[in-house]
């Protein structure tokens, strides 16, 4: 079934409840029913890594140094989640990542970033998972960084990047990490950044305003085009932002098979099927114009919820109340909160116990 009605999505149109009443009537602050939802783009920001790398490099793509990354830490994480009704926070590291051109350092940069995360999730038991940060485009240092990450350090998925240098997820060379990951049933996250290709394109314009959408579509294509969405079919895709343009140009990505067999023979079940089969984050989306395209291409049971915490323009709170006012139903609401993330990420389940 595809939700295409605008009266039942559609916050403005459908007349639901203003945002904030919405917020309090699904427990934005957790009320009686405790915290319960999982944040799989909550990002954190080691301190090693920052010292590493330093606060300009690090938020080069955004335009400018901001406060809220810089002040983040996991006891602070955590009042906020609270506060919003968040029972767990999957931390990633965002763009621009672990890699920088040169091996050994992205290699130590993702293993710093990692241990860091199963620490604090130590340290606040049942409050944090992990999405591994790997040294693309290093295939080897990324496949020793896949065993320790899920083997020794119990991550519960993958975070990548939507391009390393000017190459998309779906180039031949990738493919070793990709089969390892599929062989792993693994969560792979996909966080979008800016290509080298089109860096400073437009005056005072951040880089991230505009690349970071069209980043994660070229991803999208390049992971479908490949055949490696079909190959690889134990995979299970989160991409960013409802996924940015691709609800909204499903159609036409899908009609490129039309006039290429051989891209229709190695996609047998059609380009919209395998777009259907990816899961889509919530971050800076739970709005009317992003949630409607996004519900005419897949039902709730592919939508994660996702705050892009310390980073986003949009706060935790205007995302819990975009969501509980755009009229799903409360089963439906349940789904793209939590059940579906407990459902890609079943550990999540054993470790809430120990909250």
């Amino acid at each position: 079934m595809q939700y295409s009605s605008p009266g039942r999505y559609g916050l403005l149109a459908c007349g639901c409840r203003a945002p904030a009443e919405a917020a309090r009537s699904a427990g934005g602050g957790g009320g009686a029913r405790g915290p319960h939802r999982i944040d799989v783009h909550h990002h954190i920001l080691p301190p090693d890594y920052l010292a590493a790398l330093g606060a300009e490099k690090i938020f080069r793509q955004a335009g400018g140094v901001y406060a809220g990354p810089l002040e983040w830490t996991p006891a602070g994480a955590v009042e906020l989640m609270d506060r919003n009704g968040i029972a767990t926070g999957i931390a990633s590291v965002s763009a621009p990542g672990t890699w920088f051109g040169d091996v050994a350092q992205g290699r130590k940069l993702s293993r710093i970033c990692n241990e860091y995360a199963a620490r604090i999730a130590a340290d606040f038991p049942g409050r944090f998972g992990s999405f591994a940060a790997l040294p693309l485009p290093d295939v080897e240092g990324s496949l020793r960084e896949i065993e320790y990450a899920f083997d020794v350090l119990g991550a519960d998925g993958i975070c990548l990047m939507t391009s390393y240098g000017n190459r998309w997820p779906g180039e031949k060379e990738f493919a070793p990490v990709f089969d390892e990951l599929n062989r792993r049933g693994a969560v792979v996250f996909f966080h979008p950044t800016v290509a080298p290709c089109s860096m400073n394109l437009i005056t005072d314009v951040p880089d991230s305003v505009i690349e970071f959408p069209i980043d994660t579509m070229r991803a999208v294509v390049s992971m479908l085009y490949s055949g490696t969405l079909t190959r690889c079919r134990n995979l299970k895709c989160i991409f960013s932002h409802t996924g940015a343009g691709v609800p909204l140009l499903s159609a036409r990505i899908s009609g490129l098979v039309r006039r290429d067999k051989r891209l229709a023979e190695m996609i047998p079940e059609g380009p919209m099927a395998e777009l259907k089969r990816l899961y889509y984050d919530t971050a800076l989306s739970a709005r009317p114009e992003l949630l409607a395209p996004l519900l005419h291409l897949v039902t709730p049971a592919n939508i994660v919820f996702g705050t892009d915490t310390p980073w986003g323009s949009m706060t935790v709170a205007d995302t819990v109340a975009g969501l509980a006012g755009h009229g799903f139903s409360p089963a439906e609401l349940q789904r793209i909160e939590r059940d579906n993330a407990l459902a890609l990420m079943p550990s999540l389940s054993r470790r809430q116990a120990t909250q």
